[in-house]
This record gives C-alpha cells, structure tokens and sequence, in this order.
C-alpha cells in the first residue's frame, strides 16, 4: 500500500474516532467520508440517504465486486487516554467501524490510482450495530449486477495480522425479544381482585431450559435473559404489568426463529392461564452470516499468495454481523483479522489499531484481482 495513502486514512481513522455516532445518527460521519472520497479520488461517489457507497468504472468484462464497511458507534464511554479521543460523552468507536471505514477508503485511494480489470464497488453502511443497515442497503446488489461481495471485521486472541474464517454459518443469527404481559392494578392487600404478571413472568423464564435443549436444534440455540420488569416502586399496588426482554440466539435463522415461535406459544397459554394480555416485538434483528464456499476459497487463495496465515474456524461465531443481508443476495465472505492481544471490542480499553489496516487493503486488492 502507497504510504501516503496510508497515512492519508490513519489520520482519517482517527478523526472518525474523535467524532463517534450512534446507529442511524451517523450524519456527520457519512458526510465526512463522502468528501474525504471526493477530494481523494476520481470516483463517483453516490449518495443514498442514510449511507452511500463509491463506484470505480473499469470498463472492463470481469463480474463487479463490492466491499462493505460500517461506520456506525457504540454508546460506550471514552475513558482511554488517545490523542484523537472521543469528542461525545458516552458514544465511541469501540468496535472498530473506524477503522473498518479507513480500510476501505484506503483501498478506494489504491484503486482509482492503479486501476482495476473489473468494477468496484465501495459500500459504507450504517447502523451495522443494531442490524437495521444492511438491509436497506441489500437493494444495490440487483441494481449494479453485483456479483460478489467482502468485509471484515477485526478481532482480538487472534495473532495481528491472521485471517480466521469459515464456510458456511460465519456469524449466528439473533434478535431481541419483547414480551409485554398487561393484567390489572390491585391493592397489595387484595392481590386476589386484580391479574398480576409477575408469576406468568417467572414460569417463562423456567421455561427457558427445556425449550433450548440442544438436541432439539440444529447447530447452536442460545435464549438470554436481557431485561425483567413487572410492576411499579409502589408498595401498594400489586403488579400489573411486566415485561421481559430476551435475545434469541440460533447457528440457523430458521431455528431462532422456531425458538421464537415456542416462546410465544408458552406466553401465551401463560396469560390465557392468568388473566393477562400479552403481545410481542422484535428488534436489532440480525441474520445468519453465512459464508460462500467460493468466498472462502477466494480469501484463503489471496492470503496464501500474501503470505498471510489462514486459521480455519471450528464453530461460528456467537455474535451477530448484519452483512448476512448481503449474503443472501450474492455469494460472498466476512473474514476476521487478528489485532493480537489487545483489549476486546466492545469494552472500554479497546482501541482499533491501525496496524492492521494495510493487511486489510492488501488482501481486498488480491480479491479483486485474483477471482
């Protein structure tokens, strides 16, 4: 990679890093992006409200492939001490979307330079953190005959600079259920003249065990207490409302989804049992991440001629990456880059380090050159 283009997007990382946006509110971090692109390179730079993404015309014959990263933060406190900070109490890049972006805006800059056999095409998406960006983005990939499509994420407790990867199932689906038992209020002193959720609650939540027995699945089924409410801070009032809040895990989405449906059927004979109202929702809703074996051949092909080592994943990861979305329309493969022994994402510690960024570029340029 040409150092001042590298140079060029760790300056760019960090200055994402210092301005953080939470999903769906990135708009000064997509509009920073889309100039950094124009004032850099050549490329048309299509603007598609909550996201955009960049076009390298070849010219040529060979299939398009697209690129993907995110740009979207976490609400997690800065409390590191860098140089290039975040700038918004409460919100940072604690995942690595920074850098992510930085990739890819690195691997613009090296293709409108040297060219390319084949069109390009560079993705940014929002909102990857909730599992809602993806998919409004999916929509592209008929639109410009896109017929394959990378990212990657990074990842701590894999050696710096090493590819995991895997095909088939990369990334398990999940989504986070609602459950909202509604009864009626009564004095504490007469809990008998009113519906009281809270022991429906309860018997749910014992559910639990025996409608994740793994046997019963195939591939993985998680279902994790995220949240119980019932009630109000009043000892004088019996409860007369709850809620419980899960997230539903599965290796397969049509699983999860199984997983999901039981669950209502128990709420429900639940509340006809007690009296109560119930109703469901659904959010950060994410599918399987599922790997093309193609993609997969593709990467590991590119890392061999790299000289970069390919560690091959036994079992799926347990959390969730919207890309999936894409995955279903057109073959393609998310890999993992090891950062080392560095502080997870997601944690206070965590900082995306740039180090891994040329790694990245060169093996997204070996993909488009070599499959």
């Amino acid at each position: 990679m040409n150092n001042a283009n590298l140079e060029k997007v760790v300056a760019l990382r960090h200055e994402l890093h210092a301005h953080p946006e939470l999903s769906r509110q990135e708009v000064w971090t997509k509009q920073r992006l889309m100039d950094f692109l124009r004032k850099n390179t050549k490329l048309d730079v299509v603007d598609r409200g909550r996201w955009f993404y960049a076009h390298y015309a070849s010219g040529g014959a060979r299939p398009n492939i697209a690129f993907r990263a995110d740009f979207d933060a976490v609400a997690i406190d800065e409390t590191i001490d860098l140089p290039y900070g975040s700038t918004v109490p409460g919100v940072s890049h604690k995942c690595g979307h920074d850098g992510h972006s930085a990739t890819l805006c690195g691997l613009a800059l090296e293709v409108d330079q040297n060219g390319a056999d084949r069109d390009v095409f560079f993705i940014f998406q929002h909102a990857e953190e909730n599992g809602s960006g993806a998919i409004e983005c999916v929509p592209l990939i008929d639109e410009r005959g896109i017929s394959e499509i990378y990212g990657y994420h990074n990842m701590a407790h894999i050696p710096e600079g090493t590819v995991a990867i895997k095909a088939g199932t990369m990334n398990c689906a999940s989504e986070g259920m609602v459950i909202h038992f509604r009864g009626a209020p009564a004095h504490a002193s007469q809990p008998e003249d009113g519906r009281n959720p809270a022991l429906a609650i309860a018997d749910l939540i014992r559910m639990i065990p025996e409608l994740t027995v793994p046997e019963e699945y195939q591939g993985l089924i998680m279902c994790t207490i995220i949240r119980v409410d019932v009630g109000e801070e009043s000892f004088g009032i019996a409860a007369s409302e709850g809620r419980l809040m899960l997230t539903c895990r599965g290796e397969f989405e049509k699983e999860m989804d199984r997983l999901a449906a039981a669950l209502e059927e128990r709420a429900r004979e639940l509340a006809a049992r007690d009296g109560l109202e119930v109703d469901f929702a659904y959010y950060d809703v994410f599918p399987e991440t599922v790997n093309s074996a193609e993609g997969v051949k593709y990467i590991e092909k590119v890392c061999r001629e790299l000289g970069v080592e390919v560690r091959e994943m036994k079992a799926p990861m347990r959390g969730s990456e919207d890309i999936g979305h894409f995955f279903k329309r057109t073959k393609g493969a998310l890999f993992l880059l090891g950062i080392g022994d560095r502080p997870e994402i997601h944690t206070t510690e965590y900082d995306f380090p740039d180090v891994i960024i040329e790694p990245a570029v060169e093996i997204f340029k070996g993909l488009i050159r070599n499959n």
